[in-house]
């Protein structure tokens, strides 16, 4: 398989960052895109320069889901549509849990069970799940990385067991599977932190970064790669940025943050 044997893709969270540019990668392929987001005048500004078909729909809105998929045979589906939040499970807003929730994994298992039938019926296609870094690796608020929630990390670590399952739940037919996972990169998911301060001075600003494109091209690779070849999974991550790291807490930070929480339940 490979771009000659696909004839159409949808692309989620399509009107900005890893979205648009995925539209832009895969219309230059010669595929027909169905692009999905909510904002209008983005779409339509991506429509008048790729020719791809726009769809203004919130990922969390099922009938117009059903409706979309029914709408074209897909062969590429990219699930990329995200939200992230800030906070730790000590202070994490219902609504943030809810929303988080519902548009990082729901939307995900609802798109995938609309259109992976079609594909297995059809002996064709590939699934392409854009997950994150947080999805594997613990990590809090440091110079190399983002505070993100752990509603934020769940939900990506779903995405990452829903990518193995439906490897399974696909195996003998010719539908592919793969799962990106970025790090560090440059899109409007480090400017909705819910913070007063200027996030993308300081999430991204400072550091050495990918562009929306570097993920769009890893994506590209797996959709194009050779029928014999199943990209099942490509951590893709800033050269400077390492993950995975062990860190511990001397003795008298631990005894101030005990002193600190006690403060604040005895207030």
């Amino acid at each position: 398989m490979g771009f000659s044997d696909y004839r159409t893709a949808l692309v989620t969270g399509a009107s900005s960052g890893i979205g648009a540019a995925t539209v832009r990668r895969l219309h230059a392929e010669g595929l027909e895109v169905h692009a999905l987001a909510r904002d209008v005048r983005r779409l339509d500004s991506l429509s008048a320069e790729t020719g791809c078909r726009a769809w203004a729909v919130d990922v969390t809105d099922l009938g117009a889901l059903e409706r979309l998929a029914s709408a074209a045979e897909f062969d590429v589906l990219v699930n990329n549509a995200g939200q992230s939040r800030r906070g730790t499970i000590l202070d994490t807003a219902p609504d943030d849990i809810d929303s988080l929730v519902d548009v990082n994994l729901r939307a995900v298992l609802h798109l995938t069970r609309l259109i992976a039938p079609s594909m297995a019926r059809r002996n064709r296609g590939h699934v392409v799940n854009v997950s994150s870094i947080a999805g594997h690796y613990a990590f809090g608020e440091n110079a190399t990385t983002f505070n993100s929630s752990v509603a934020y990390h769940a939900t990506k670590a779903s995405v990452h067991s829903l990518s193995q399952q439906l490897r399974v739940d696909l195996s003998g037919t010719c539908v592919r599977v793969t799962e990106v996972s970025p790090g560090r990169v440059v899109t409007s998911i480090f400017q909705n932190q819910n913070t007063a301060d200027d996030s993308d001075a300081r999430f991204v600003g400072g550091f050495e970064t990918l562009q929306s494109e570097d993920v769009a091209h890893a994506i590209a690779f797996a959709v194009g790669s050779p029928a014999r070849m199943n990209v099942a999974m490509i951590e893709v991550v800033p050269t400077f940025q390492v993950v995975g790291e062990l860190r511990f807490a001397t003795r008298s930070e631990a005894a101030r943050l005990k002193e600190t929480r006690s403060g604040v339940a005895n207030a």
